[in-house]
């Protein structure tokens, strides 16, 4: 190895790096975004009640019932 040898960054990892200096607070506005769209409380029981109402869809939709 060099004795002057410099780790690589690529230019990504640099535009990242330097946009966190210029906006500092970016971290939390994005953490707020997703709390915003994703992170949400899951009802269980609903969800148990959706899948257990579910009925079941024919092999050929199109297809007339037999009784």
């Amino acid at each position: 190895m060099p004795l002057f040898w410099k780790p690589y960054k690529s230019d990504v990892t640099a535009f990242i790096e330097e946009l966190k200096a210029k906006k500092p607070a970016l971290e939390e506005e994005q953490l707020a975004g997703r709390a915003l769209l994703w992170d949400k409380a899951v009802d269980r029981e609903a969800q148990k009640r959706y899948k257990a109402a579910r009925v079941p869809q024919q092999p050929y939709v199109y297809q007339t019932q037999a009784s």
